[in-house]
């Protein structure tokens, strides 16, 4: 029953039906069959009251909504058209200078809004026809854009490690508890951020080592700007501080107020959102409409991720109620290789999923349920954690269901054809798997900075 439940919970959400009232719908329609039938205890749901009122009042999920508000509201104020002129004036009349701007812009803009979709579309938008008019391969200059539109799954501030880490701190208590351990250690969303720091930047270099590789042995497919197009000059210095002094100094800002100890997410998360709207106030670019819009986004966005939050609730307890943690343990235990075969299992999974369910969807139904099996085994809920986000963004890449390729292919011009998108991601998906494999073979990338931030 558990399993069947799972299974068609991924069949209602695949059909197309609203995230949140197919998970809730579907489980309450089998608690409703399994009382029936006597193999459900309803008992189980009246835990339901206790969920909801956990969930609206986790001071970390409070981060969601200030996050979201400092993405859109970044979005607004055009930082990515200032950031994209910015490094083209600094990398252009390098070959593959404008992979490189994309790249680094990806980056500023992943620690910077941590929203991937929003990412991608602006990036497509504005640097894929520079691109294309430059002479550009279509299928490198697709690659590099959905590559560094997804970089926001892992840079922190990340939406998806502020989820995360939320889930994996209820896992890990219930996974020491299981054990045994009532003064159960905690693991927070700053870990996750710490964490995630250095696996992101290598990733960053890995992308950038790349375009240069290409950019060496394929120079007509990564032309420079002419020398009158773009240069650097004297001149250009106070442009390109004005253009990059924001975004770095709002990046400071909030991660530097977490690793350094003068914030939580939470509070870092507020200081974001105020910056960006400051940002946004110096540039003139907030009117009382544009703030308008922005408080609507977020509000949309809010409330999907917490009604799909309720909805995961109502599921967890349901499946629980079937007996779905304990043969979820027999299943993961009774694999070859122990915890490694677990995990590999598990990641397997996970990559299938984000084919065709969002971050948030698979974060919430998947991770509680492997979660406390996965840590009573003993790995690290932080290496845990980095490694579902990478896990997550190499699925989005991945052709043909990938949902960075969809973001890309919805604004993309007509000239570039599918299969260049799908063709040129391959390399970056490479990437991202030999990220995973170092990432499985040294955990110590993952766990290392954490353990010297937060040390006692």
């Amino acid at each position: 029953m558990p399993l069947l439940l799972f299974v068609t919970v991924c069949a209602v959400l695949m059909a197309g039906y609203p995230v949140a009232l197919s998970l809730a719908g579907t489980a309450l329609l089998f608690a409703f069959a399994g009382e029936q039938a006597g193999t459900f205890d309803a008992a189980f749901l009246q835990a339901l009251p206790n969920r909801l009122y956990g969930i609206m009042t986790n001071v970390t999920l409070i981060a969601v909504p200030l996050f979201v508000f400092m993405g859109i509201m970044l979005e607004r104020s055009r930082v990515a058209d200032k950031l994209l002129d910015t490094m083209a004036a600094l990398f252009g009349q390098l070959r593959g200078g404008l992979g490189f701007s994309v790249t680094l812009v990806g980056m500023l803009l992943a620690a910077s809004t941590g929203i991937v979709g929003a990412t991608v579309v602006t990036m497509g938008l504005l640097s894929l026809p520079t691109m294309l008019r430059r002479g550009y391969d279509p299928r490198i200059a697709s690659g590099v854009i959905c590559a560094s539109g997804t970089l926001g799954q892992i840079i922190p501030p990340s939406i998806v490690l502020v989820l995360l880490g939320d889930v994996l701190s209820s896992a890990y208590q219930q996974a020491q508890l299981n054990m045994g351990v009532y003064a159960p250690d905690t693991v927070s969303v700053g870990d996750l951020f710490t964490g995630a720091l250095l696996p992101g930047l290598l990733l960053v270099l890995f992308y950038l080592l790349y375009i240069a590789f290409i950019a060496w042995r394929r120079p007509a497919a990564m032309p420079a700007l002419p020398a009158d197009d773009g240069a650097f000059g004297a001149g250009q210095f106070g442009r390109v501080v004005r253009g990059l002094l924001p975004p770095v100094a709002l990046i400071v800002a909030v991660l530097g107020s977490i690793l350094g100890g003068l914030a939580t997410p939470t509070e870092a998360a507020a200081v974001g959102a105020v910056g960006a709207l400051l940002l946004a106030l110096i540039q003139r670019q907030c009117s009382l409409q544009v703030l308008r819009e922005v408080m609507l986004g977020t509000t949309r966005v809010t409330c999907m991720v917490f009604l799909i939050l309720i909805g995961a609730s109502v599921f967890s307890l349901a499946f629980r109620g079937f007996g779905g943690d304990v043969v979820v343990a027999e299943l993961l235990g009774s694999l070859p290789g122990g915890a490694f075969g677990a995990m590999a299992a598990v990641m397997l999974l996970m990559f299938l999923l984000g084919f065709v369910l969002d971050f948030i969807e698979i974060t919430f139904v998947v991770v509680p349920i492997i979660g406390p099996v996965l840590l009573g085994m003993g790995l690290d809920p932080v290496w845990l954690g980095i490694m579902i986000a990478l896990n997550l963004q190499t699925s989005f890449l991945t052709p043909p269901f990938g949902f960075a390729l969809f973001y890309l292919r919805g604004v993309a011009p007509p000239t570039v054809s599918t299969a260049q998108i799908y063709r040129g991601v391959v390399p970056f998906i490479a990437l991202q798997l030999l990220l995973i494999l170092l990432l499985a073979l040294w955990p110590a990338l993952a766990t290392w900075l954490p353990g010297v931030v937060y040390a006692d």
